[in-house]
């Protein structure tokens, strides 16, 4: 489905809830690990500024990831990210404790990944997003997918793509070209 379909622009204008997955997603994929298993990932600058957009534009993130990482961890407080979940292997259960806590329907929910352990999430999300070059079979769950690649601009596709459905990206701009950040 294009960005411009009627039924994608309304599953975007209900959203007051962008998960992430991190590896493939907020990431490349690619994994660097250094001495003692230190592990060093790549994230792109843009994508980290539409996580802080949408957190300046009211809405909350959240990151849900199999694996663990300081890196992760000291990006995400980097950006303001409250809700921050790693090592998790069962995904969904953490997506209905969030749907809780915010007092969220599924329908105000979207969730972004690349690879399988992702479908739970895509499937009970009311925006289900798959980066560029994510498994086919997320491709295919998905109620849309980025022309971006994971970890180059992927994630900013999507705050943008949801705060330009919301009517908040062009004000948010403005300020921005103000200096007003």
């Amino acid at each position: 489905m294009s960005k411009g379909g009627r039924a994608l622009r309304k599953r975007a204008a209900a959203i007051r809830l962008v998960v992430f997955d991190v590896d493939g997603t907020l990431t490349d994929g690619g994994l660097v690990l250094g001495p003692g298993g230190q592990e060093f990932k790549v994230f792109h600058v843009r994508d980290g500024q539409g996580l802080v957009m949408l957190r300046e534009a009211g809405l909350e993130v959240a990151v849900v990831t199999s694996r663990s990482s300081e890196a992760v961890a000291d990006r995400m407080r980097a950006l303001g990210i409250r809700y921050v979940y790693q090592g998790c292997s069962d995904k969904l259960s953490i997506f209905e404790q969030l749907l809780a806590t915010l007092n969220l329907r599924p329908a105000q929910c979207a969730c972004v990944g690349d690879d399988l352990t992702d479908l739970p999430l895509l499937a009970r999300a009311g925006l289900a997003v798959a980066v560029a070059d994510a498994h086919p079979a997320v491709r295919d769950q998905a109620h849309w997918c980025t022309q971006l690649p994971g970890g180059r601009g992927a994630a900013r596709e999507v705050c943008d793509f949801i705060l330009d459905v919301q009517g908040r990206l062009a004000a948010m701009t403005a300020r921005y070209a103000r200096g007003a950040s």
